[in-house]
């Protein structure tokens, strides 16, 4: 379907900031969700958060108040927006997407989404 590109990733020292964008193409949604997710080498992929088509949110914990998530409607653009960057914020950032009924809530749980980006890498070093 819809097609996904992310950018922005990059090294930066702890305690920086990144901006990460997502492109999207194809998506004909009125209701939706989407997401940044990550994934360490040798660890589960993390939901880190997401969107609903109202401006709704949701946070992991371990992101909460450190990261933001927007999006540019008129742009097809999402963002993640990345302060107070730790080490372990290393990991290879994934948005997604998926078409939702609207009652849903964009839960931070990968099989949902069936839209996926290639990734951007983003490395924090102490």
């Amino acid at each position: 379907e819809g097609q996904l590109v992310e950018s922005g990733g990059g090294s930066v020292q702890s305690g920086g900031s990144l901006r990460l964008s997502c492109a999207a193409s194809g998506f004909s949604y009125s209701s939706y969700c989407m997401a940044w997710f990550r994934q360490a080498p040798g660890k589960e992929r993390e939901g880190v958060a997401s969107v609903d088509e109202n401006g709704r949110t949701i946070y992991s914990d371990s992101v909460k108040g450190r990261f933001t998530i927007s999006q540019d409607n008129a742009k097809n653009t999402l963002y993640l927006q990345m302060n107070s960057l730790k080490p372990e914020d290393t990991a290879m950032y994934y948005c997604a997407a998926f078409r939702k009924s609207w009652w849903n809530s964009c839960r931070l749980s990968g099989p949902l989404y069936n839209s996926w980006g290639q990734g951007t890498q983003v490395t924090v070093s102490s």
